[in-house]
Formats: C-alpha cells, sequence, structure tokens
C-alpha cells in the first residue's frame, strides 16, 4: 500500500462537473492498493498518517500532526500510484495495482481505520474507481509518500 501525502491549505473532489466533497487545511492522501496488501498493510499506514508530524509548530519546524492543527483529510484512490517502474519503455504498466474488488474494499478499509483513529466528521474522500478532477492548494509545498 503506498500513500501520497501533501500538506494542503484545501483541496476539492469534482465527479460529473459537481463538486463531491471538499477540504480545508490538512492533507491529501492519494492511495494506491498494490497486489498481496492486506487489511494489516490499511492499519499500520492510517496510524502512520494519522500520527504523521508535517505541520509547523510556533518555531517553524514541522513538529505538528494533523491532530494537533484540527486539520481535515482527503483521501483519493489512485491505482496508478502502483506501476511497474522497472522496466524500459515510456507507458507505466500497472500489473503492481490490486483487483478493483479487493482494492475497494482496503481503500474502505483504511478510510475506516483513519476515522478510528481520528476525528470522523474530518475525514471525506472521493469516489473509488470514478474519474475524478482533485483541485489542491499545496502548502509549502510539503509532499510525503509512505509505503506499507
Amino acid at each position: 500500500m503506498i500513500a501520497v501525502i501533501q500538506r494542503v491549505l484545501g483541496s476539492s473532489v469534482t465527479i460529473d462537473d459537481e463538486i463531491f466533497s471538499s477540504i480545508g487545511k490538512g492533507f491529501l492522501v492519494y492511495l494506491g492498493v498494490k497486489k498481496g496488501d492486506s487489511e494489516q498493510n490499511s492499519l499500520k499506514l492510517a496510524q502512520k498518517v494519522s500520527d504523521l508530524r508535517i505541520f509547523e509548530d510556533e518555531k517553524g519546524l514541522m513538529n505538528l500532526s494533523i491532530r494537533d492543527v484540527k486539520g481535515e483529510i482527503m483521501v483519493i484512490s489512485q491505482f496508478t500510484l502502483c506501476t511497474d517502474n522497472g522496466k524500459s519503455g515510456n507507458r507505466p504498466s500497472f500489473i503492481f495495482a490490486e483487483e478493483p474488488e479487493k482494492a475497494s474494499a482496503l481503500y474502505g478499509h483504511f478510510v475506516n481505520a483513519l476515522k478510528e483513529n481520528y476525528d470522523t466528521s474530518r475525514i471525506k474522500t472521493g469516489v473509488f474507481a470514478a474519474k475524478m478532477m482533485i483541485q489542491s492548494v499545496n502548502n509549502g509545498p510539503v509532499t510525503i509518500i509512505l509505503e506499507k
């Protein structure tokens, strides 16, 4: 399981020309589910995201978590994170991405694990496998890649 976490001032998801969900200050998390991932991977990754300290404290140091700043989290499924980067060529292969049914279940498990670690009302999502337009304002920019 791989997550690309961006510290944002805001983010929104548009589906079929309508805003589906939006957040203010917080994390935009792109989540890729790889073949062989399990519920245990999603639990560990959700905990890591919840504990990640990438917000600035009063001294300007990245020392505060999402809880500390009472931020929001937007989780977007993104199978394109699971590419085969080892081969030559210019067209990515997604052979490492989990099958949609299992990936959807693990995506949901990750979101639910986040909700157990943090305020449910501060966690938003897109729609698994939907064509989504994502807008965000990166803060920093700060982008972290986590894998479990």
